[in-house]
């Protein structure tokens, strides 16, 4: 059997579209996955977005064939979307093996700056939408005789100051990581066990930086992106192929004896004591 065999499972995920043209982090995980065999299910909150990343997904050279892709408009923040979204993938696929929670969303700001309005967003968008999948699927996961594997992406955000205020979204990728340890407990002890484990991924670059950039750098584009390199102990970003590597063993057999823990991908920049 070929390494990180993903034939026959069908993978939920979150985030699947993409800001602009490129490989962001959803896009670039469910291609990864395809190419292992996964049948996908995808949501965004821009349909735009998640039928480009359909069709890039259908265009890759690199499935051995030709892959199953499906994708709807979901607001991951509304319990009766993500219901829709669960059911919708249950009545085509009649199961979900993988769960692949990938909405994000930076804003700006200290908490005497923030407003409540922004605050509140930051936490539903973030980890809500955490909330909101895990508790639709995994029912059904522990339902299955195979059980299932979730993968949380986070942020080093959450383990760290990376060098801009916002901390709303350092808060909620914080919540992730502690949220996937304790409910990865909880499963393991049931049987057929569910799998919990969170990708950390590190300054990265994918179209997003563009719209942070304008954020924060006042739209100094390549100037932020060098800063963002410069951060790192490597001397450059990540790309969201080095995501997916990590979220793929994850969701893996090679990974059936890991749960409640995370892979950080980030050049060894939490590790290190430069400037942020």
């Amino acid at each position: 059997m070929p390494i990180h065999d993903l034939t026959g499972n069908i993978c939920l995920i979150t985030g699947i579209g993409c800001i602009g043209e490129g490989w962001g982090n959803g896009t670039t995980i469910a291609t990864l996955f395809a190419r292992q065999g996964a049948a996908l299910f995808g949501c965004d909150i821009n349909l735009d977005a998640a039928e480009r990343a359909a069709s890039q997904i259908r265009a890759d050279n690199e499935c051995a064939s030709p892959p199953t892709v499906t994708v709807l408009k979901t607001d991951v923040t509304s319990s009766a979307a993500c219901k829709q979204l669960v059911d919708a993938c249950m009545a085509k696929h009649g199961r979900i093996d993988i769960l692949v929670n990938n909405v994000g969303r930076s804003q700006p700001g200290g908490p005497a700056e923030m407003s409540e309005e922004v605050w509140d967003s930051q936490m539903d968008i973030n980890l809500k939408s955490v909330y909101l999948m895990s508790h639709l699927v995994l029912p059904i996961m522990e339902a299955q005789s195979s059980g299932g594997a979730v993968v949380n992406i986070s942020s080093v955000a959450g383990l760290r100051y990376i060098g801009k205020p916002q901390v709303a979204y350092s808060a909620t990728k914080a919540a992730i990581i502690q949220f996937t340890k304790a409910t990865a407990v909880i499963y393991a002890q049931r049987n057929p066990a569910v799998r919990l484990n969170t990708v950390v991924p590190g300054l990265i670059d994918t179209p997003l930086v563009k719209m942070l950039a304008d954020k924060y750098a006042g739209g100094d584009y390549e100037g932020f992106r060098k800063t963002r390199d410069a951060q790192v102990p490597t001397g450059r970003m990540g790309d969201a192929w080095d995501v997916a590597d990590a979220a793929l063993f994850l969701a893996s057999s090679e990974a059936r004896y890991v749960t409640g823990q995370e892979i950080v991908v980030d050049g060894g920049l939490v590790d290190s004591t430069g400037r942020v």
